[in-house]
């Protein structure tokens, strides 16, 4: 093989994949503009919980905004933002934004629908078959049934750092869950254990989706994307006790197993 040979197949060999992927985001939605108000409150999120928002990114949602933002407005947003640990990544907005979203070499993304974060569908549309008429006296077809939504199950301990994610079904954990650690499912949660770490639960918008543990001493729980931090946990009757947490409107409801 000659060395022209070897660099053609070198040239050919790929350097990085294309995959895609689902990973949980902090979303800022703003709903004002009051930079000063904006500054103390998220103080005291972060004084709540300073290890879950040290070096978080973040998407900062325009969508209910009163007033229209403009670049300076933007600018002292991000600034306060970084200044407390968080890293903007990308605006969510209307188009007219796009313009402010490049200035501030920011990723603009489009309007969530029902004001749920759905994953983006970028599948080819299929053409469509024309509809025929059955024949006289055929069969009707058999529908396939509807495939079970797949159950990730953990027997082993999840310690600090790790991370668990059940994508499109429930997380079952038979084992304790300890502080630093992070569970991440599409719907339930279950923890047959004391549950120490962050548990988020629907994190691609199911409301119904629940929060189940043997002993509540959890850093954070959420449900499609509202959430208590261990500061508002501990305040509750059944801190440490067996569990149930669902979500009733926009707020968390937590009441015993």
């Amino acid at each position: 093989m000659t060395s022209n040979s070897n660099l053609d197949l070198l040239d050919s060999d790929p350097v990085f994949h294309l995959k895609g992927g689902m990973l949980a985001m902090t979303v800022v939605e703003l709903v004002r503009q009051a930079p000063e108000r904006f500054a103390i409150q998220l103080a005291e999120k972060v004084e709540q919980a300073p290890n879950f928002f040290q070096d978080t990114p973040v998407l900062i949602s325009l969508e209910k905004l009163d007033d229209p933002l403009d670049i300076s407005g933007l600018i002292a947003l991000l600034r306060i933002c970084r200044d407390h640990g968080l890293l903007p990544v990308a605006l969510r907005g209307p188009e007219d934004y796009r313009s402010l979203a490049q200035q501030s070499s920011l990723v603009l993304l489009p309007p969530g629908r029902g004001g749920r974060d759905k994953p983006l569908e970028t599948t080819e549309p299929q053409p469509q078959a024309v509809a025929q008429q059955p024949a006289a006296n055929s069969p009707a077809p058999e529908q396939a049934p509807a495939q079970p939504a797949p159950t990730r199950v953990i027997t082993s301990p999840v310690r600090s750092g790790q991370q668990v994610y059940a994508p499109g079904g429930d997380l079952i954990v038979l084992a304790p869950v300890s502080a630093g650690s992070e569970l991440l499912a599409d719907g339930h949660i279950h923890v047959y254990g004391p549950l120490r770490g962050r548990a988020l639960a629907g994190v691609r918008g199911d409301t119904g989706a629940r929060i189940f543990c043997q002993s509540l001493e959890a850093e954070l729980v959420s449900v499609a994307g509202q959430y208590k931090v261990a500061e508002d946990l501990r305040r509750q009757p059944l801190w440490k006790a067996a569990s149930q947490i669902a979500l009733e409107g926009d707020s968390l409801k937590i009441t015993t197993l």
